[in-house]
């Protein structure tokens, strides 16, 4: 994850993000309250102690990860009605493909599921997607020539 970067979110994404991040901060409040395994068991580290703090790290490691995803995140928002004929973040896409119609919704890199029709708009399809409008044939060249024709375009509320 790239510092500073925008991170695009539908609502119900960064509301996924926020559960988890106060989740994860009531676990380490939890674990951090607690009562500690002792360091040293029999002149040796102690084993119970040594994965308390392993699982410490990643819970601080993923804290610092949530944080930064909602320190930079941007909510997707539907676009004005003038702009809903071009293709943007956030929109449902109805593409036909040799002769087979698929639809997905451009979302950002976080939420991207394509099995959920989800794609990144910063995937090779997204990318290549992005501004064009319904009647438009635009062609991925890679690795094999594809070409996207596009049918219908649709904004949910978000």
């Amino acid at each position: 994850m790239v510092e500073g970067k925008n991170i695009y979110l539908t609502k119900e994404g960064l509301n996924k993000i926020k559960k988890e991040y106060e989740d994860l901060k009531a676990i380490k409040f939890a674990k951090t309250t607690g009562e500690t395994p002792k360091i040293i068991y029999s002149d040796e580290l102690n084993p119970e102690y040594a994965a308390f703090q392993e699982d410490l790290g990643f819970l601080e490691s993923r804290l610092i990860e949530l944080e930064n995803i909602l320190k930079n995140s941007k909510l997707i928002k539907a676009p004005p009605k003038n702009k809903q004929k071009t293709i943007q973040l956030g929109a449902t896409v109805l593409v036909s493909v040799d002769g087979q119609d698929n639809e997905f919704t451009l979302v950002g890199y976080l939420e991207a599921d394509p099995s959920l029709g989800k794609i990144s708009n910063e995937s090779p399809v997204g990318q290549l997607l992005l501004g064009h409008k319904v009647g438009d044939k635009v062609v991925n060249a890679s690795p094999a020539k594809t070409i996207y024709k596009i049918k219908k375009i649709k904004y949910e509320k978000y």
